[in-house]
């Protein structure tokens, strides 16, 4: 069983997808990490996340159980995977441990949930079920807020929709792999939804599916 489930910055996907994974002790894969992994190591050897010959090698030598999940997690690694995965061979580079992860779940979980911005579209468009999870992006920038001034950031709120729209329009604008709903995806607005109430509304369509 593959569950594909993809959505803008901020739209509450990530949390759903580890809401779902747990409810059918499925593996998960955040694939967004991989890529910010990309821009952190890229960024940490003091080379700019434009540098397509870095950010290639720090894709071919990136290992997922050596990813700090608190480094890559700043707006400004943010902006910059955004950027590395706009890049075709770095995507080329990643794509095949994001398919094996999805045919091979790890510990024999007899299922995989994979989140991300192109997974029903690329990664896995046979995936079982695919969910496109978005909210608008006033909702989702004050998501993100929370999120870094919980971790000590200062940044304005302002700035950070200011920064979520041109997310949006990089990666919807990108030749490579854009950002859209594959044609048999389920969309789920979670703009005024709960995570509870948004877990629910996935659940049921999961389930209508598996019917």
């Amino acid at each position: 069983m593959i569950i594909a489930i993809d959505g803008p910055a901020a739209a509450g996907k990530g949390t759903l997808a580890r809401q779902i994974a747990g409810h059918f002790g499925y593996a998960y894969l955040d694939t967004g990490s991989l890529y910010r992994a990309v821009a952190h190591a890229v960024m940490r050897d003091g080379k700019a996340p434009s540098d397509s010959g870095a950010a290639l090698a720090a894709a071919e030598q990136l290992d997922p159980g050596a990813i700090d999940q608190k480094a890559i997690r700043t707006a400004e690694i943010g902006q910059a995977a955004s950027i590395v995965a706009a890049m075709q061979p770095v995507r080329d580079a990643i794509l095949a441990f994001q398919r094996h992860f999805a045919e091979n779940p790890p510990e024999r979980a007899p299922g995989a949930v994979l989140d991300g911005r192109d997974i029903g579209t690329v990664v896995c468009p046979d995936a079982d079920v695919k969910l496109f999870v978005t909210a608008s992006p006033e909702v989702r920038a004050h998501r993100r807020w929370l999120e870094l001034k919980g971790s000590g950031s200062s940044v304005p709120e302002a700035q950070i929709l200011d920064e979520v729209r041109e997310r949006d329009k990089r990666d919807q604008e990108r030749a490579t792999s854009p950002l859209i709903p594959a044609a048999d995806a389920h969309l789920l607005d979670t703009s005024d939804l709960s995570i509870e109430a948004s877990f629910e509304a996935a659940l049921a369509i999961i389930e209508s599916v598996q019917a």
